[in-house]
């Protein structure tokens, strides 16, 4: 693509701005998905930098109809619906990708005894269930539309963890294990489905610099991916619409 998406060192929500993009990824299509946090919308852009589709009302903090509050992430996915995790909503919708677009399916409320709080990242899952970071309840959690709980792991329960690290990105791997940016703990596991870490980067509860290595500490990690694997991202898809 040349040239950038959005005006370099500007905030703003008009033509060729953006406040606080947190994610994006590209579509199948060439278009780019990007979570304009704090302009509280998802858009997608062409090469050209219009945008093709939107959903959130622009600089509009709420809960009603096409508006969002703090969204943090948004995938598509392969039905060709847009999956976003509404952060200080407490929930993940799923939305159509048409204009206008409409919820389809909303992720909030109780499971397990906790209701969703803090909904950092969300996907889904090859066997159709959604992987969600419920960062405030520091756990992850895998669910359905029921708001059934098929497996859940805390990320502060480890010795020296830190009460409330806050974890952000969770995303499933093909070995079927779990990467979880566990972000004020300083570190990034690898958890397997029995909850056993396999693999950790960084230092528990542990602010540190590595410039050789992640055993010299990490600072917050905010989101971790293993290149290749597709889960927890924008799949590439053969086709896909551009929203219209």
């Amino acid at each position: 693509m040349s040239g950038s998406t959005a005006c370099f060192g500007v905030t703003g929500s008009g033509p060729d701005q953006l406040n606080t993009p947190v994610q994006n990824t590209f579509l199948p299509n060439g278009n780019v998905l990007i979570t304009d946090q704090a302009n509280e919308r998802v858009i997608e852009v062409r090469r050209d930098k219009n945008i093709a589709w939107q959903y959130g009302e622009t600089g509009v903090t709420g809960i009603g109809p096409d508006q969002l509050n703090n969204p943090n992430s948004a995938e598509l996915l392969e039905n060709g619906h847009i999956l976003i995790a509404d952060e200080n909503n407490n929930r993940a919708i799923e939305v159509t990708h048409r204009t206008p677009s409409r919820i389809v399916v909303t992720f909030s409320g109780t499971i397990s005894g906790l209701a969703l709080s803090g909904v950092a990242f969300a996907s889904r899952l090859p066997n159709g269930h959604t992987l969600i970071t419920d960062s405030n309840n520091n756990r992850i959690v895998e669910t359905d539309e029921t708001g059934a709980d098929f497996w859940h792991y805390f990320t502060n329960t480890s010795p020296g963890s830190n009460r409330a690290p806050l974890p952000t990105r969770a995303v499933r791997l093909a070995n079927g294990n779990t990467l979880i940016s566990d972000q004020f703990n300083n570190r990034v596991i690898e958890v397997s489905h029995s909850g056993n870490i396999v693999a950790s980067y960084g230092n528990i509860n542990k602010v540190g610099f590595g410039t050789q290595n992640a055993s010299q500490g990490l600072n917050g990690p905010y989101s971790a991916y293993v290149i290749g694997v597709y889960f927890g991202i924008t799949p590439p898809f053969a086709d896909d619409d551009e929203g219209n």
